[in-house]
């Protein structure tokens, strides 16, 4: 394997020494990797990002949706994804008036694995202003239960290594559509975002399942493209709940088997 393949890898090997009924055991562990990506738009950098090196065309197309740098697919011209010897580069070119937006913002963010919103200038950037979720379907308690049963079967990566989350977008139904991991939960939700893009899925036909709390930043991200509910797996944030109240954003948490807290939105549900 070469550097390049080394650097595009998603897992690797490390010999460990497991403790098990007082006994160590010689074996082979699969680790997760992670890798500085940065994103650069029209020539000029703008974030680097600590992610899982698989689907970064979608990454950096969900990530310049979900982040308001465009607003739709079309408004990026393309993009090349170049590996290096400090990482990997993700070039983008997009609309000349995208781009001058991009520059006035003059964000400087960074490291986003662990805790959301890093190096904003300024506190109307952390909450920036979000549209209202457009009409939506109720959900069901039959269809989410459907889609957290499928699931880990969509999650190889995570199954080998224990630390990526997903991202996946259901229909209704709860069928699979699309489903995304990374090591960082932000990164997991824009690859599905990129993902929908590229293939043409509908954002507003079906609902988003992460298998991590639900921050602030998830929420925007949701309503931002125009989902209309978000379903997490752990818990949601105070500001998440109340940011997610006032777009109209359906927000569950704690979804487990048959089990799910309503924040938002609960009356909507359907029960079996």
């Amino acid at each position: 394997m070469d550097d390049t393949d080394e650097k595009l890898a998603c897992t690797s090997s490390h010999a460990i020494a497991r403790m098990r009924a007082g006994n160590w055991t010689r074996a082979a562990d699969q680790l997760a990797e992670e890798v500085p990506v940065a994103l650069e738009y029209n020539g000029i950098s703008h974030v680097v990002m600590l992610a899982t090196p698989s689907d970064l065309e979608e990454f950096a197309l969900g990530f310049s949706l979900s982040e308001g740098i465009i607003g739709s697919a079309q408004e990026c011209y393309g993009i090349e994804v170049e590996p290096g010897e400090a990482g990997i580069t993700v070039r983008l070119e997009i609309a000349s008036e995208r781009f001058m937006a991009l520059k006035e913002r003059r964000r400087n963010l960074s490291g986003r694995t662990g805790c959301g919103l890093c190096g904003t200038e300024s506190l109307d950037q952390v909450l920036r202003p979000l549209p209202r979720v457009a009409g939506r379907q109720p959900l069901s308690a039959p269809g989410i239960r459907r889609a957290l049963e499928g699931l880990r079967a969509f999650q190889p990566l995570n199954q080998v290594t224990g630390a990526m989350h997903a991202a996946a977008w259901c229909a209704y139904d709860g069928e699979l559509r699309a489903v995304c991991e990374d090591v960082g939960r932000h990164n997991a939700l824009d690859k599905l975002i990129g993902t929908m893009a590229h293939t043409g899925l509908d954002f507003h036909d079906g609902f988003a399942l992460i298998t991590s709390r639900a921050s602030v930043e998830m929420v925007q991200k949701a309503v931002t493209v125009g989902m209309p509910a978000l379903v997490a797996i752990s818990a949601p944030t105070g500001l998440a709940v109340r940011t997610a109240e006032k777009a109209g954003l359906t927000l569950l948490a704690f979804a487990r088997g048959d089990q799910f807290v309503g924040y938002t939105n609960a009356e909507n549900i359907e029960l079996d």
